[in-house]
This record gives structure tokens, C-alpha cells and sequence, in this order.
């Protein structure tokens, strides 16, 4: 693979526009390289009297390029051997690095200076946002340190309820100075010339936090020196010495009533202490449940802190190694030997010097490892660095071979339809009307699943990092051949179903239907309810239960705080109201229908018309007031709109559907209008705010400033696509004839047109929120912290 895609293929995808334009600077150098080609062609042709070249260069010598206090004649011997001056200049207070190229005089000189300028630009902007990256993690592990320092006060409080007197302490803090003066001045050597003093503290810190063992995990004998040790941590943590100790450090009893807990778990129970103004109980309360809770905490920041330090080694890893590339092929296309003088400024700059980062994962590694993992380095190590998962040949292997079996399954069904004629039966409407809800339902999830997987599979190929977006564990994320796998699994069993019950008339010989076979569509319905609350690590447990707490929140709004993951779901749960009816005629068909003789008045109860507007309007109630929590909790005044648009379009569903039970011109009319208003305000909203098109003043006409994929053309067609599926539901009200298909078979066509329409919907939403993490550079997502950490009031004057 060639470097330009490689380089492409390992950035971080928020970070794009921060990394060096590889591409664009090939292009400079491909116009050096025709410019070159161009010249000596000329001069293979003869014109004429030929002279020395040496004499078009006479009067070049005399020209003499001052850059700063550097005076240097493009003539002289030294200028062959580096044709190029690299100064660090202070322009507005920050340090930026400028080339001179002293060679500008010969012919195609000019497309060189073009060059240089437009990488030192590139240069200035690496360096410039990896020290803003470098300055964030610095004070980002100021705040763990403090964190820190609080759990090992907590730890031994919980242990040792008691303490120990200030004389103990006095004595391990007078034991411990010289240590900390020494390693002050290791630190001191170690830290690179060009840190800054506020990264040099802030690597120093963290060096010390790795001197106090973990409590969590010691044996109960040993818990009195285990927390001991913790407060000779507690007692080293700043490069302090001498008897200035005492007054910098607190004791852990004084850390204590520095902090409280930060309660940042929302929940029913505080949602609605907060609606009710009942004040938070941020008190500590030393127990082992909020012990675990504040370890737990802490080891997801760890974790999340050490991904952001293993993306910025990585972001100087390459950037440097670009440079040095696209320097490489510079000297190739110029015979020349600049690569040396630049990467040695290249190395000897912040982004190729600094060690802060390194040092920094080294404190946060030894810190991780002896007080979240027992001092174990494998397991502490598994962890900072979740394994992505493997493509196994397996899963691609059952993919392929369910695919190929729902396939024959198919085929098999159609052949038998038409070899016995089973559609010109006199059991077919009864067929239509019992059988065929049931197994739609698995039709509405294996389309909905294939959608997602064809999602995935286009996010991945247009680095849309969806996994950061949803907040999926690092390494649990599915890929498309696995969502492909369940799908397809899941359409085997259905199909087989299908196949197991297909007689549309009763047995003349018992003029009934077999029981079991009957219930067949209820055990499938079971053993995917069994798979999916499963608590065995088994079938990509952790997929399960994020789908479930998702489900939970969303059905629950708005007593959980709204997150990414739970208005998606809730947006994907309402276009599959016809799969949530479908389980509501699961319901009255096996509880209250005869199923053995395929029979039930669902249709003609009262109670099942009624509960047919109350599920059907549960996905959109859902999302309604998820939208009114964040419109309160944010004051965005969007929200508000959004949350309109969902009453809108349940007044549109549930007058829709009184026209279906009671046929009338009056609920037509009225049916009609809510659903044409509701379709207009959600596809503009759809075009507009989800997808960020329709932008008129955009450098693409009508489409964003930034779009994944290179033809327009997708984008436009999406939208026409998008307006053509909003308004199926026409179907429904003016009830058009196609190809006299059954009335059953309309309602599921219709379904299957929402639920396509909302896989596209899927894409380009998410593509969307991409390009605006990206746009302010967010890779990583904020952890919530265990304690909120006061200084010291009396400091204040």
C-alpha cells in the first residue's frame, strides 16, 4: 500500500483537517517534477548557438537572500549542499518555523518557493494544535492527579473508618522528603529542553501518584500497611521538599473535606428529585458500594485518558514520518539535499522533541496497573489497550452459509405456492389475515438489521467513526458481517417457520389444523426474546445489553438524560409501528383468538383498536419528550421545534388510523391534512438539520461545505428519495390498487418503504454529526468524574 493511503487509512477521523496535506503537497511536487521535464526537453532541441549554462546563471549569483540576522550567497558551495535556511521566527507571541529557499534565482525556482511556504504552512499548523492537544491532556491530568488523591483518601477511610494519629503521618512524611527530592531532580534531567514548566509539573505528578499501592484488592489482614502506603502516596504527590512539606500537602482527612461526589448518574429516582427541587446529597458517605462506584469511575477515565495519549503519540508518529516522505521526494524530483536540514528542524521542534505524551502514558501505565489491577500488568494492560475485534473466518463463513439458505428457503417457498396454487385457495384471506402478521414482524427486523449492516459497511469505507458517535466499548463495536450473520440467522429460522405451517386450508381428514405447528411463530418470537435478555457472555453480549439500556432509556423518557444512542434507537423504533402491531396481534391472537383453528376477533375488539393508536404512538411519545427534556435541560430552542414536529406527526398517525377503522370523508380530510403537514415539516426537517443540506450559501450549491462522498449526484437523488418515501403513506388513505395485491401485503410494502427510507435516513445523519465532531475536532467523549475537588477557600484574599 502506498504511504498516501496509509497515512489516510491511520488518521483519527475527527483530526483529519489537523494532520499534514499529503496530497496537496504531491501536487506541488508533480507541477516541480512536469516543470523539470518540461525544461530538459527544451533543452535536448538545438537552438542555435550554445553556450555555458553557467552563463544564464551569472547574473542570478548576484542576487543575496537575507532571512532574519542569515545573509547566505546562493553560489557558494554550501548552498549546493543545502539549498534551503530553516529559522524559528515569534510571530504574535507563538513560535512558527519559516524556509528560506536560497535557490529561488534559477528557472522553475518559483514553483519551489511555492512549495516550501505551503509546507512550512502545514508545519506551524501540526505543531500549533499538537501542543494544544498536549496543553489539554497536561491540565486533563492535573484533574486526575486531584482525583486521585481523593480515592486514596476515600480508600482508606472506607478500610480504616479510625485513621491514624498526625504523629504517624509526620513520621512517614520526614521519612519520605529525600525521596521526593530525588525524584524531582530524576524528573528534572529526564523532562526534554523545550517542555514547558506546566507539562514538566504536570509529568512529575503523575509519576508520583504510581507510589501508592491499590486497596481495593489486598487481603484483609494486610490492610492497615496497605493503607498506610496509600498515605505515604498521599503524602509524596507534589516535588516538594524540605519542611515546606507539610504546609503544601494536606493530610488525607483534609483532602476529604476538600471534595464531595459528583452524582452524575441520571436516573428516574433523581429526575425526579430534580423536577421536584429536592437538593443533592453530594456528602461522602464512606461504604464499599461507593467505593467500587468511585473505582469504576476512575478506571473509564484512565482509560479514556490513555486513548487520547495513544492518538496523540500517534499524531506525531505520523505527521513526522509524512514530513519526511514527502521531504524524500522532494530531494528525488529536485536532485537536491534539503530533507536533511529540514527534518533536522522537524526533530528538533516541539511536535519531533517532546516527550511529554510518552511520559505521561508511562505515569498513567504504573498508576493504572497498581491501583485498578493489583499490580497484575497484563490484565492493567488489557485494559488501557482494548484488542479490536477479529474479523473471524467463521462469522463470514455462517454469513454466507445462512445467506445461501435463506436464499433456497425463498425459492423453495415461491415453487411450493406455485405448484399447489395455495393463493387461489379459499384459505387464503384467512391465511392473509392471521398467518402472514405474524411472520411479517421478522420481515420488518431482518430488513431494519440488513440496512443497519449496509450502514456499517459505508461508514466504515467513509471513515465515519460510528463507534466514538454511539459511545460503543472500544473492540465490541459490530462490523457489518456480523449484524449480516444475526440477520441472515435470524431470516433462516423465520423462513423455515413459514415453510413448517404454509397450508392455507384445514386437513379434509381432521378438519383442523395442527396445534404445534400453529405455535410455531410464538416459539420463534420466544427464543428471540431468550437470545436477546441472555446474560452468558455469548452472542455479542455487550451488543445486547447497549441495545437493551438504550431501548430502557427510550422507552422511559424523559426520566433518563437523553444521549446519542437513545434518540437514534428511539428515531429507528418509529418507523416500526407495524412491527410493534404485529406484537400486539401476538398478544391478542394467542391469548384470546382460537389459534388452532386460525381464527380471532382482534379486529372487531374494541380494547385491540385502542391499543392499536397507543402502540403506534409510543415511538413518537418517546422522542416527543425526549425532546422536551432537552429543550429544558439545554434551552435549545431547536428542540422545541423538534418536539412539535412529533406531536404533529402523532396527530397525523392516530387520525390515520381512524380513518382505517371508521372509513368517513371527515376523518379522510382531516387525515389528509395532518399527514401532508406532518410529511412537509419532516422531510425539511430531515434535509435541513439532520442531513445539514439544503444550504444555500454553501460552497457546494444546496449540499454542506464538506461532504464524504465525491459525487453530488448521491445527495441529490437521497433527498428526491427521501420526499418520494415520506409521502407512502398515501397509500394508506387513498388505498390505490397495485397489482390487486391483498390488503396485508400493501400495509407491510408501505413498512418496508419506511424502514429503507430510515436506513438512508441512518447515513447521512450520521455522516452529518461526523462532519461536526470533526469540525471542532472532538475524538473522544467526557468521562464524568467521581468527585467535584474545592480549593482551599482561605487561600483567597
Amino acid at each position: 500500500m502506498k504511504f498516501g493511503k496509509e497515512f489516510a487509512a491511520q488518521m483519527v477521523p475527527e483530526w483529519q483537517g489537523a494532520y499534514m496535506d499529503y496530497d496537496y503537497l504531491k501536487t506541488l511536487l508533480k507541477d516541480i517534477q512536469a516543470f523539470n521535464q518540461r525544461t530538459k526537453q527544451q533543452q535536448s532541441v538545438p537552438h542555435g548557438l550554445k553556450r555555458n549554462l553557467s552563463m544564464y546563471r551569472a547574473f542570478s549569483g548576484l542576487l543575496v537572500h537575507r532571512h532574519g540576522q542569515h545573509s547566505v550567497d546562493p553560489t557558494s558551495p554550501d548552498v549546493e549542499e543545502h539549498p534551503i535556511l530553516v529559522n524559528s521566527v515569534n510571530r504574535n507571541g507563538s513560535q512558527k518555523y519559516e524556509t528560506t529557499f536560497l535557490m529561488q534565482g534559477e528557472k522553475g525556482g518559483e514553483y519551489e518557493l511555492v512549495y516550501f511556504r505551503r509546507l512550512d504552512d502545514e508545519f506551524n499548523k501540526v505543531d500549533k494544535f499538537y501542543k494544544s492537544k498536549v496543553a489539554e491532556v497536561t491540565q486533563e491530568a492535573e484533574t486526575l492527579n486531584k482525583q486521585m488523591d481523593a480515592l486514596i483518601a476515600f480508600r482508606i477511610k472506607v478500610e480504616n473508618p479510625q485513621g491514624w494519629t498526625w504523629q504517624d503521618q509526620s513520621d512517614d512524611m520526614t521519612r519520605l522528603a529525600s525521596s521526593v527530592e530525588a525524584s524531582t531532580a530524576v524528573l528534572a534531567a529526564t523532562t526534554p529542553a523545550g517542555a514547558r514548566a506546566s507539562g514538566r509539573r504536570s509529568v512529575e505528578h503523575m509519576e508520583i501518584i504510581e507510589e501508592g499501592p491499590s486497596v481495593h484488592d489486598d487481603s484483609d489482614d494486610d490492610k492497615k500497611d496497605t493503607a498506610k502506603q496509600d498515605i505515604e502516596a498521599q503524602n509524596i504527590e507534589k516535588p516538594v521538599v524540605g519542611n515546606k512539606l507539610k504546609e503544601h500537602k494536606p493530610t488525607p482527612l483534609q483532602i476529604l473535606d476538600r471534595v464531595k461526589m459528583n452524582n452524575t448518574l441520571a436516573t428516574p429516582r433523581s429526575t425526579i428529585k430534580v423536577f421536584l427541587n429536592i437538593p443533592k446529597q453530594s456528602d461522602l458517605k464512606f461504604n464499599m458500594e461507593n467505593l467500587k462506584r468511585v473505582e469504576n469511575k476512575l478506571k473509564r477515565a484512565f482509560v479514556e485518558f490513555y486513548q487520547k495519549l495513544l492518538l496523540l503519540k500517534s499524531y506525531s508518529f505520523l505527521n513526522t514520518l509524512a514530513f519526511s516522505k514527502i521531504m524524500k521526494k522532494y530531494d528525488k524530483i529536485s536532485s537536491r539535499n534539503a530533507s536533511k536540514s529540514y527534518m533536522n528542524m522537524v526533530d528538533s521542534s516541539y511536535l519531533g522533541s517532546s516527550e511529554e505524551v510518552t511520559k505521561l502514558m508511562e505515569r498513567v501505565e504504573a498508576t493504572f496497573i497498581k491501583h485498578f489491577a493489583n499490580s497484575n500488568r497484563s490484565k492493567g494492560m488489557n485494559i488501557l489497550r482494548p484488542k479490536p475485534m477479529k474479523q473471524r473466518h467463521t462469522t463470514t463463513f455462517y454469513t454466507g452459509c445462512f445467506a445461501g439458505c435463506g436464499f433456497a428457503l425463498v425459492v423453495a417457498l415461491i415453487l411450493i405456492i406455485r405448484a399447489r396454487h395455495l393463493l387461489g385457495q379459499d384459505g387464503t384471506d384467512q391465511y392473509m389475515e392471521t398467518m402472514f402478521p405474524l411472520y411479517s414482524l421478522f420481515g420488518f427486523i431482518v430488513l431494519h438489521m440488513v440496512m443497519y449492516a449496509i450502514n456499517v459497511y459505508f461508514w466504515r469505507r467513509y471513515r465515519v467513526n460510528y463507534a466514538f458517535i454511539f459511545g460503543f466499548k472500544q473492540g465490541t463495536e459490530l462490523g457489518y458481517r456480523e449484524v449480516l450473520l444475526v440477520s441472515f440467522g435470524l431470516a433462516v429460522m423465520a423462513l423455515a417457520s413459514v415453510l413448517s405451517n404454509l397450508d392455507m386450508e384445514m386437513d379434509p381428514k381432521t378438519n383442523d389444523y395442527k396445534a404445534f405447528t400453529e405455535i410455531v411463530p410464538l416459539i420463534l418470537v420466544v427464543v428471540v426474546f431468550v437470545i436477546l435478555f441472555l446474560p452468558f457472555n455469548i452472542l455479542f453480549r455487550s451488543s445486547r445489553f447497549f441495545f437493551l439500556t438504550c431501548l430502557f432509556h427510550s422507552l422511559l423518557a424523559p426520566l433518563y438524560k437523553v444521549r446519542l444512542p437513545d434518540f437514534f434507537l428511539a428515531d429507528q423504533l418509529t418507523s416500526q409501528v407495524q412491527a410493534f402491531r404485529s406484537l400486539e396481534f401476538y398478544i391478542c391472537y394467542y391469548g384470546w383468538g382460537d389459534f388452532r383453528h386460525r381464527e380471532n376477533s382482534c379486529n372487531s375488539s374494541d380494547v385491540f383498536n385502542t391499543f392499536s393508536f397507543i402502540v403506534a404512538v409510543i415511538p413518537f411519545w418517546s422522542r416527543m419528550l425526549q425532546c422536551l427534556r432537552r429543550f429544558f435541560e439545554e434551552k435549545d430552542t431547536l428542540q422545541g421545534y423538534n418536539a412539535g414536529k412529533y406531536f404533529i406527526t402523532i396527530v397525523a398517525l392516530c387520525l390515520r388510523t381512524a380513518y382505517s377503522l371508521n372509513k368517513g370523508l371527515s376523518w379522510e380530510i382531516l387525515a389528509l391534512i395532518f399527514s401532508v403537514a406532518a410529511a412537509v415539516i419532516c422531510t425539511y426537517w430531515d434535509l435541513v438539520y439532520d442531513w445539514g443540506l439544503l444550504q444555500r450559501h454553501s460552497r457546494n450549491r444546496w449540499l454542506r461545505d464538506k461532504l464524504l462522498i465525491r459525487r453530488k449526484s448521491v445527495y441529490f437523488g437521497a433527498m428526491v428519495l427521501n420526499v418520494l418515501l415520506r409521502f407512502a403513506w398515501l397509500q394508506t388513505v387513498f388505498n390505490f390498487k397495485l397489482f390487486d395485491l391483498h390488503r396485508q401485503i400493501m400495509i407491510t410494502i408501505v413498512a418496508s418503504l419506511e424502514i429503507i427510507r430510515r436506513g438512508m435516513w441512518n447515513f447521512f445523519r450520521l455522516e452529518n454529526e461526523h462532519l461536526n465532531n470533526a469540525g471542532k475536532y472532538r475524538a473522544f467523549k467526557s468521562v464524568p468524574l467521581p468527585f467535584d475537588y474545592h480549593e482551599d477557600e482561605d487561600k483567597d484574599e
